[in-house]
């Protein structure tokens, strides 16, 4: 066996193929457009900071998106990509309805691999957290008030900044974070060995067993939703529903939904129009 019960590369692949008949290319086109078009919104009413940097690499770049309130609170959103495609400008589009519930919103950019190992897109995902908590009296947000999300990569590293030890590592309370929506994530990182992103991953022995949120303490006492959809392979409702058990026994606050109807990529659209995600993330601060 190399993961589970699946036996060769081609039995992975399929369990872990979220495009499912669907074009990439028709896909991020259409997210490209929709959020130049919330960029171009933004930028009209002058509540955009655009390519922001939040750390010395020309990759550590972030969008924030503006709320009318003062010290507002502050959530940070995580993009997919299997660790090894697309930025945050393909995913604008879901901040509208959260700015407009009072939230100001980062959208983080991270490297790539195989440009980087993926020791250093955790790491930059840290930083991100870490960048907007220390600066909030210049970006008018309150540093008590920061949630996190993220969709199927993201989600992951959500997932990584749930176990971060902020305290030991970064000198910042481990309660920085107020509550975690973790979107189409995977926990555990076994089988993308034996998987045809290997060679864009290349994942050692070692990455598998400290980047696997499966297998790591969670450190943040905080929240933490986990969602799929019902027409994704089932492969990450299975790894959502391990996850899930694993921070129960760790009595840890989880809850985790199937979402009907969605799929890898519709699934997104919980983000907009007052939908399910806007909902959680204002619970996460009490609005």
């Amino acid at each position: 066996m190399l993961y589970r019960h699946f036996t060769t590369q081609e039995e992975i692949d399929r369990a872990y193929d979220p495009m499912m008949g669907r074009d990439p290319l028709v896909l991020v086109k259409a997210w490209r457009e929709r959020s130049e078009a919330s960029r171009d919104r933004h930028r009209a009413s002058h509540k955009v900071s655009l390519d922001l940097p939040y750390g010395p690499t020309l990759a550590e770049r972030m969008d924030i998106f503006h709320a009318d309130t003062p010290n507002a609170p502050v959530h940070v959103f995580f993009h997919g990509g299997y660790w090894r495609s697309l930025s945050h400008r393909e995913f604008s589009f879901i901040v509208d309805d959260l700015v407009n519930a009072g939230i100001t919103v980062a959208v983080v950019n991270y490297a790539l691999c195989p440009q980087v190992r993926f020791s250093e897109l955790v790491r930059q995902s840290q930083a991100a957290v870490a960048y907007v908590y220390r600066h909030a009296a210049e970006l008018d947000v309150d540093p008590e008030q920061l949630s996190i999300s993220g969709h199927s990569a993201g989600g992951h590293l959500c997932a990584m900044l749930m176990s971060t030890d902020w305290e030991g590592a970064f000198g910042l309370p481990n309660q920085l974070i107020r509550g975690a929506l973790c979107i189409s994530g995977l926990y555990d990182l076994r089988p993308f060995p034996w998987s045809w992103l290997q060679p864009k991953l290349q994942l050692s022995g070692r990455d598998v067993q400290e980047f696997s949120p499966l297998w790591l303490p969670c450190r943040v006492p905080a929240p933490i939703k986990l969602v799929a959809g019902s027409l994704e392979p089932e492969e990450f409702e299975r790894q959502m529903s391990s996850y899930a058990e694993h921070l129960s026994q760790q009595g840890q606050t989880v809850t985790q939904q199937l979402l009907p109807d969605v799929d890898h990529f519709s699934i997104l659209e919980h983000y907009l129009n007052d939908g399910c995600f806007v909902e959680w993330i204002k619970d996460f601060h009490g609005l």
